[in-house]
């Protein structure tokens, strides 16, 4: 079957369940794994935002939704040239990837008859439902249940070397300027990690907040886990997160690796905010995922 990824979460489901080789298209941020983009065609451009700060990227994108621009631009050419039997795109956020509908649309005025899955997960349990979606739709549904089976039990041993122990009170702050709390799966992974998240929207979108707000939630450790950035960009910026927890235990966590994508590593993810929350009782997490700043 020929794939395309149009959101880098579905490209590493797809490699995930062994269909590397059937991957044909994908998105300009797909990097993972890393040769995800070597030999593939890439079907969804946009700006490189490397190189701006918080408040810039978030200027930016507010100035091309108020305008009513989208911030990815289909490649229709390529698409159809690809020919593909089955797209996996999204619904859940515009800034994060491009909506099914501008897909669908580009199908039709182009002729393609591609099957169009969207994978549109809102909690932890949402998003290990979708490996079932894309393995059934792609012919692999052994693979696919094997997948979740082996992370569930991941999952399961977390929550049995954490059980009985306090529950740190964890805030998430997935933007740093201006501040936005976690939301969709991301408090789910605090809770699977023995943590209570706390200002925080489960299994609903995340939306700007103060950081009055967030310090009056009573938080015993921060993590800075800012969308689209690894470890190094997500240190840089909890730096600004400090003086505003002056009680609290500062982390940094490479975001795009172990949080915000809705794939298979978001349970690497459980697994390392576990050893921050509980490190005497879990392995520690690998090297380059996580950071103390305060």
């Amino acid at each position: 079957m020929r794939l395309v990824s149009l959101l880098p979460s579905a490209t590493e489901i797809v490699y995930a369940l062994g269909l590397g080789d059937d991957l044909v298209g994908v998105t300009f941020e797909c990097d993972e794994p890393p040769s995800a983009r070597a030999d593939k065609t890439v079907v969804v451009g946009g700006r490189d935002t490397r190189g701006m700060t918080p408040a810039e990227i978030d200027a930016y994108v507010r100035e091309r939704m108020a305008a009513g621009d989208d911030l990815y631009t289909l490649h229709a050419g390529a698409l159809a040239a690809l020919d593909p039997e089955l797209i996996l795109t999204q619904d859940l956020c515009r800034v994060c990837a491009l909506p099914s509908g501008q897909v669908s649309d580009a199908l039709g005025h182009l002729g393609c008859r591609a099957d169009v899955l969207t994978l549109d997960p809102y909690t932890l349990d949402e998003v290990l439902e979708t490996f079932t979606l894309v393995g059934a739709r792609a012919g692999v549904p052994d693979r696919a249940r094997d997948l979740v089976a082996a992370l569930r039990a991941r999952l399961d041993a977390v929550a049995a070397a954490v059980a009985g122990r306090p529950r740190p009170r964890v805030a998430i702050v997935e933007w740093v300027d201006p501040p936005f709390t976690a939301g969709h799966w991301v408090p789910d992974l605090v809770t699977a990690a023995g943590g209570t998240p706390v200002a925080a929207r489960p299994g609903a979108r995340s939306v700007e907040t103060t950081w009055a707000e967030l310090a009056a939630a009573g938080p015993d450790i921060v993590l800075v886990t800012p969308c689209g950035f690894h470890l190094d960009g997500a240190a840089a910026q909890a730096a600004a997160v400090v003086p505003h927890f002056p009680d609290a235990a500062i982390w940094a966590i490479d975001g795009d690796a172990l949080v915000v994508r809705p794939g298979p590593r978001l349970v690497d993810g459980v697994e390392a905010i576990a050893a921050i929350l509980h490190p005497s009782a879990v392995p520690p997490a690998p090297p380059g995922t996580i950071a103390r700043v305060a």
